[in-house]
């Protein structure tokens, strides 16, 4: 299994690594089978799975629940909870009381926090009690209104160096890696640099430790342009139309279902009592399909 210590010996051996958003159960398994040595629980979610304009509607309960489906889906990844806005704002003691529900209660490994000043305070805190702490600088979501929007940050001398000194303060207060979100290259590179735990980008250029993408734009899930920084490695969305308008013109032509998807009897027997058929049963369920 992943570990906090393997992030930062990821960073010490030169490695570069992966780390991809996860949502529920299903994904989560199909990630960690594939390798992934991270999983973000990103608070993303409310965006690409509950319909939110932003992260910041998204709730505390919210992230638990999903956070919970994920955990039961991976084995081998190191699993890391988003804090959502306003559960960890008010006070150090909130930080601990929201983190420990990721900890305890979903089996989140490690929780994430958006933003310098204040949460390098909150940063330590949760680094005391036993809490691994991963922290996020750059284009912070939950800093869209003051920011102006989802906008590039560390353009000027100022915000760059604002960048750099609260992710030394970060990695100060205890923080095992730093994501570094839609900054310019040569922002993360001197960051990287600067740094000795790990840093993680997206948007963020070539030199950082690792990299993170969002689940469904990796896979080409979500539709219309995408972020400059963001590759898609599948055209799921397109795949699933193709499907979906296949199988309402099977429905509709009477070719599904045929006779290799019905249930038989055996000889002479009265057929099984259809309320024992287990529909929707499936080896990716753990269910039997020959019920």
């Amino acid at each position: 299994m992943t570990t906090v210590l393997d992030v930062q010996r990821f960073k010490d051996e030169g490695r570069h690594f992966a780390m991809l958003t996860a949502y529920d159960f299903l994904s989560a398994r199909i990630l960690d089978e594939a390798g992934i040595p991270i999983l973000l629980v990103g608070d993303s979610l409310g965006m690409v799975m509950l319909g939110y304009p932003t992260t910041l509607p998204v709730r505390l309960d919210e992230m638990l629940h999903h956070a919970r489906a994920v955990s039961r889906g991976a084995r081998q990844a190191l699993l890391v909870g988003d804090l959502p806005f306003m559960s960890y704002h008010e006070s150090p003691e909130q930080a601990i009381a929201s983190a420990g529900r990721f900890i305890q209660e979903a089996g989140m490994h490690a929780v994430k926090l958006e933003g310098g000043g204040r949460v390098v305070e909150v940063t330590r805190r949760l680094s005391e009690v036993g809490i691994p702490v991963m922290g996020h600088l750059g284009l912070t979501p939950q800093f869209v209104h003051q920011m102006g929007g989802f906008k590039v940050q560390g353009k000027t001398e100022a915000q760059a160096a604002r960048i750099l000194a609260d992710a030394k303060a970060l990695e100060e207060a205890g923080a095992f890696s730093l994501v570094l979100e839609g900054v310019p290259s040569k922002v993360a590179a001197a960051v990287t640099h600067a740094l000795r735990i790990p840093t993680i980008g997206i948007g963020a250029g070539p030199a950082t430790d690792g990299q993170v993408l969002v689940f469904h734009d990796f896979l080409g899930l979500t539709t219309g342009k995408a972020p400059k920084f963001v590759k898609r490695y599948a055209n799921l969305a397109e795949e699933i139309t193709r499907a979906a308008t296949e199988y309402a013109e099977d429905v509709r032509t009477g070719k599904f279902p045929g006779p290799e998807h019905e249930y038989t009897t055996n000889g002479s027997a009265p057929a099984k009592d259809p309320t024992e058929v287990r529909y929707g049963a499936s080896p990716a369920s753990g269910g039997d399909p020959t019920r």
